[in-house]
Formats: C-alpha cells, structure tokens, sequence
C-alpha cells in the first residue's frame, strides 16, 4: 500500500526535525518525480520554473494559473511515495484570503509542504510591505492549521535586488512567528550571510543552490546551520541545456553525437520504476 497524505507528513516532519541536512530536488512533472524518487532522494518540490517553461509561461504566478500549478503539484505527488512540498509563489493573490485558500487547495491536491513567498511582481515595489506580508503568511498558516502540511515562509529581499540582510531576518522572525513552518530567503549572497540567518531564526532553514550567485557544497551548508537544500528550476535547466546543444549540434553540425550521452530505453524504464 503506498504511504498516506498523513503518512508523508509525518516522514517530512520528521526530516525537518533530525539533526542532519537534506537536499529536496525539484522535479517538473510525474516522471522526473518519479527518477528522482528512484535515485533516493527523501522528499521532493515542485519547481514554479520549470512547470512555466514546458507551458511556454515566464516563471510568475501572474503567468501561470493557480489551478495548473495545483494540478501539476498533484500529479507529482500521486506519482511518489515521498512528500511533495508545491512551490506556491505569491500563493496567488494580494488579500490574506486568497492565501489561504490556495493552501487550503494545496493539503487537497495531497500535498505536505507549500509555500508563500513575500515578493508581488510589482515592478516597482516588489516586497509586499512588512505588516501585509506577515498578514498573509498568518492567515495561510492559520487556514491549514492542524492539517497535514507545513508552511515554507519565504523572503524575498535579495531575489529582487534588495540586499538587506536585516530586514529578511526581521521578516522571517515575524513569519515564523505567524506560524510557518519552514523559512526560505533564496539569492543570500555569502556563507557567511547564510550562517547568520540560520543562528538568527528558530525554524528550519531552506537554502536554493544552482540559480545564482556563489555555489556551496552540501557539507558547506550543513556547518552554516541549513536543515534543507532545493535546487528550484535548476535541474530542468541543465535538461534544457542537454536538449539545446543536442538540437544545435544537429542542426548546425548535421551531427548525431549528442546520443551517446543519453540515457537508454532500459535505463529510463529502471528510474522510472517501471522495470
């Protein structure tokens, strides 16, 4: 019998509260959920990029709808036994209610993680401000209270060109505060801020490698205080990649040799479980 939504809740608490990091990949759909469950990774999130780009979307929640985001989510998380957290955004829409709502759908699409994220695609003011973002982690927090799924608070000062270190570690204090789960402030620009954030807050810390900025190593992270690692659209850009310089070889090459570096019919069928 595969695990139930309580099931793996309870196995995703449970990393989160052992004293070792983890890494939590982000698959884009059911089959690369599927290799990254055979590969043996313990849990997975879905990745807001990599969804937006096989629908030919910018990677925004203004671009991508909150029920085709919600029903990629779900797809991934009937395809694994492994908890799923969805990457939510701005959990689609301004008013705490909306918020709430779209966590509400969440823990209904089976779901145990998802997140909310203070940034609001404004051009030029693209931090919701201090009250209001707290408002709205709040009213998610408190609409999925006693459900099974934990809430990823995310600040997003540095993603948006806002290096204020202060100001997210206030903010994350106040989300956590609110009742989140998880904190999340991705584009830290150092170790060193990194290590400051982590001893400056009382939940699990989320770090995102492989986007931009310094790159640091699992065991790196781990002695700075990070309890999780994503990866965030980063391992559908590296297929991206591989599937751009295949089709350039071709097609400015008239060459074929990108096929010795794929995998074959057997391989995908074995990480697919399907052997």
């Amino acid at each position: 019998m595969p695990p139930t939504q309580a099931e793996k809740y309870d196995t995703f608490v449970a990393l989160h509260e052992a004293p070792d990091i983890f890494v939590i990949p982000n698959p884009w759909d059911a089959g690369t959920a599927r290799m990254l469950t055979t590969l043996g990774f313990p849990a997975l999130a879905t990745t807001s990029s990599g969804l937006a780009i096989g629908l030919a979307r910018r990677s925004s929640a203004r671009e991508v709808s909150r029920d085709a985001v919600l029903e990629n989510a779900r797809t991934i998380a009937e395809a694994t036994p492994l908890p799923v957290s969805a990457d939510l955004e701005d959990c689609f829409g301004d008013t705490p209610e909306a918020c709430a709502e779209t966590m509400r759908r969440a823990v209904a699409a089976g779901l145990v993680g998802g997140s909310i994220e203070d940034a609001n695609g404004g051009r030029e003011t693209p931090i919701y401000d201090f009250g209001e973002a707290v408002e709205r982690v709040s009213a998610v927090c408190e609409a999925v209270k006693g459900q099974p799924i934990l809430v990823t608070a995310r600040a997003d000062n540095f993603i948006n060109g806002r290096p204020d270190l202060d100001d997210t570690i206030e903010r994350l204090r106040a989300f956590s505060a609110a009742g989140a789960h998880v904190l999340y402030a991705p584009a830290l620009p150092s170790l060193e801020a990194i290590r400051t954030l982590c001893g400056a807050v009382d939940k699990p810390v989320n770090v995102v490698m492989g986007l931009t900025g310094p790159v640091f190593t699992v065991a790196d992270l781990r002695e700075a205080g990070v309890r999780r690692i994503s990866v965030g659209g980063a391992f559908a850009r590296a297929a991206l990649g591989a599937f751009v310089r295949a089709a350039k070889e071709v097609a400015e090459k008239g060459s074929f040799d990108f096929a010795a570096d794929a995998l074959s019919g057997a391989e995908i069928r074995r990480l697919l479980a399907l052997d």
